[in-house]
């Protein structure tokens, strides 16, 4: 690692500690000539797939730009910035896990609708009505009759489950 005051390339690690919940390594640094001390943030470097939008261009995946859609959604809502990190951290972690080299934004529009779902159901509706682009009234009304019948987010982390391990049979 080069030292960013004399630009030497000579320079030993003092330290190491893990740091952002295991995703990467900080290293406290001492260049060997100017005996300067400085901090290094290492990550994985993980290509992100490209994304195949709806009139067929590719683009690669914007982090912010997922992050700035939820955050609409749940604009003015009482949901805590660590909730929402997690929620980008989780759909970022399926796009890395998908093991594909494109996806389509739909897929990803999904996992954003699932992520809010758990979050907060007036920001699942206000996404869900401009992604699946409901047509009129019913089609909204539909959806919130759907949401009023199936258990919170809250009851369903509640539940215990029936399966060990949270293992399901859809591969049986």
């Amino acid at each position: 690692m080069r030292c960013p005051f004399c630009l030497s390339d000579d320079t030993r690690v003092i330290d190491s500690r893990i740091a952002d919940e295991g995703d990467a390594v900080r290293r406290r640094r001492e260049c060997i000539q100017c005996e300067e001390r400085f901090t290094t943030l290492e990550r994985a470097s993980l290509k992100m797939p490209y994304v195949i939008k709806s009139d067929g261009k590719r683009e690669g995946f914007e982090e912010e730009k997922l992050r700035r859609g939820m955050l609409r959604a749940l604009e003015k809502r009482p949901v805590e910035a660590n909730a929402v990190e997690a929620a980008v951290h989780r759909i970022q972690h399926r796009l890395l896990t998908s093991g594909d080299r494109e996806i389509d934004s739909q897929k990803i529009g999904e996992w954003v609708i699932q992520e809010l779902a758990e979050l907060d159901q007036v920001a699942y509706v206000r996404f869900a009505s401009v992604y699946r682009s409901f047509q009129d009234v019913d089609e909204f009304s539909e959806e919130v009759k759907r949401l009023q019948t199936q258990p919170s987010a809250t009851a369903r982390r509640q539940q215990m489950s029936l399966l060990p391990n949270g293992n399901d049979d859809s591969n049986r």
